[in-house]
Order: C-alpha cells, then sequence, then structure tokens
C-alpha cells in the first residue's frame, strides 16, 4: 500500500518525493466532492506509468493523508518509480 499526503490547492501538480515512507504530492485540484483524491490517482498514474485504471484508494477520501494500492507494483517497484527519499 501506498502511503500519500497530498496538498490541494496548489499551483501545480507534482510529485515532491519521499518523507520517510510517504509521498509527498501538491495537485491543483480543490479538495471538493473528490477532486484533488482523482488528481492524485492521475498524478500517481502517470508518474508509475501505469493505467489509472490499477490506481486503487483503499483508505483516506476526505483525507489528506491517502492510502493507494497499486496493481501491478510492489513497495520496491514504486519506490524505484518515484524516485529516492526526499532530503525534508
Amino acid at each position: 500500500m501506498l502511503h500519500v499526503r497530498v496538498r490541494p490547492g496548489a499551483s501545480r501538480s507534482e510529485v515532491l518525493g519521499w518523507e520517510g515512507e510517504t509521498l509527498r504530492v501538491r495537485v491543483t485540484s480543490p479538495p471538493e466532492e473528490g477532486r484533488a483524491t482523482r488528481a492524485v490517482a492521475a498524478l500517481l498514474a502517470a508518474a508509475l506509468g501505469v493505467p489509472p485504471s490499477s490506481v486503487e484508494l483503499v483508505r483516506g477520501g476526505a483525507a489528506r493523508d491517502k492510502f493507494f494500492r497499486v496493481r501491478g507494483l510492489d513497495p520496491a517497484g514504486l519506490k524505484a518509480r518515484l524516485g529516492k527519499e526526499s532530503s525534508r
């Protein structure tokens, strides 16, 4: 499972990097009606090079801390595709 900390309503959407075991991302979508969650799922799919249908929200639909499952990738594969740990 992939733990993601989200900053919605940002000036641009991007993967910021790892902070321990948590991936930090920001998205331009507001935290309304699931828009930010859908934007995070799409951003993760693009960054990982997988179809959007492979990224599934498991927990945290209305929270900044979200947990996603990515079909077809193990935790080591996720870290390898998303880059090394952030220095933050």
